[in-house]
């Protein structure tokens, strides 16, 4: 049976996130707390690690029950905490200095900063896909890979790559019912981690790129070969929530189930 393996949300776009047991779906078809903060520069950019190298060696750590968020840069010891929302100033002021560069914590509570506005749920991913793939490069673990793909949802006890049926055709939106929420996955995300300037493919696998889209080729299914994908690496799935009802809970262990096919003319697209 497909279930929800793990759940995990990114308080701020672009840095670590955070596993979590539950998430409550917003209105809009977020899930609470994830991507619910950006840093922007002064030429109102994301600042992330297609743009700024450093982003890949912020750590952060973020206590949701006290809305408490931590920062270190990686391989030092010192944490520094600060409480996001009464000491915003504090925060910003230490991320300039980090970056070396103006920049400022933006807030969103209705949709956070999805990578597809239109498609601002859950990204959906198996935890075999990701398994799979780390087992390509023998010095890059599970943890890794999971950090670099970002998906919010992890499906289990399904095989590599089960998210390749998630793509339709053009004209037609796969919905899937995870626990007693259905969705629409709409596309692949574009988050791919060929584009990104990760440092074990960098100074430990020089022919990342390579290696990843000849395995890559050999399992794509031919669903997806149909879409006009910009990379093999389009791997997270997109998804938002037709009915737009605010309170829903996703747990670990519900179930997952594909239901049916949709035109997208039906849903307004």
């Amino acid at each position: 049976m497909a279930y929800v393996a793990s759940i995990h949300i990114y308080p701020i776009k672009s840095l670590d996130g955070i596993a979590v047991s539950q998430a409550t779906l917003l209105p809009s078809g977020a899930l609470k707390g994830d991507r619910s903060f950006a840093i922007y520069d002064e030429q109102g950019e994301f600042v992330n690690g297609d743009r700024h190298n450093g982003a890949y060696f912020l750590r952060l750590s973020f206590n949701i029950s006290n809305n408490i968020v931590g920062l270190k840069i990686q391989g030092t010891e010192q944490e520094i905490f600060f409480h996001i929302d009464r000491e915003r100033a504090r925060i910003q002021s230490w991320l300039t200095n980090y970056f070396g560069f103006r920049v400022k914590l933006v807030e969103n509570l209705l949709t956070g900063f999805p990578e597809n506005p239109a498609a601002p749920g859950p990204t959906i991913i198996s935890t075999e896909t990701i398994a799979e793939i780390a087992s390509w490069f023998p010095r890059v673990c599970v943890n890794e890979m999971r950090q670099h793909l970002r998906a919010n949802i992890e499906i289990g006890d399904v095989p590599p790559f089960w998210e390749d049926q998630l793509f339709a055709e053009n004209e037609e939106i796969v919905r899937l019912q995870i626990g007693t929420t259905t969705f629409e996955a709409l596309n692949p995300s574009q988050r791919s981690i060929l584009s990104q300037r990760h440092y074990f493919r960098e100074e430990v696998y020089p022919n990342f790129e390579k290696v990843f889209t000849a395995k890559r080729n050999k399992t794509i299914a031919d669903s997806a070969r149909r879409l006009p994908l910009n990379h093999l690496s389009q791997l997270n799935i997109n998804t938002r929530v037709p009915d737009r009802l605010s309170g829903k809970i996703l747990h670990i262990g519900d179930e997952v189930k594909i239901i049916s096919l949709k035109s997208s003319v039906d849903c307004g697209f």
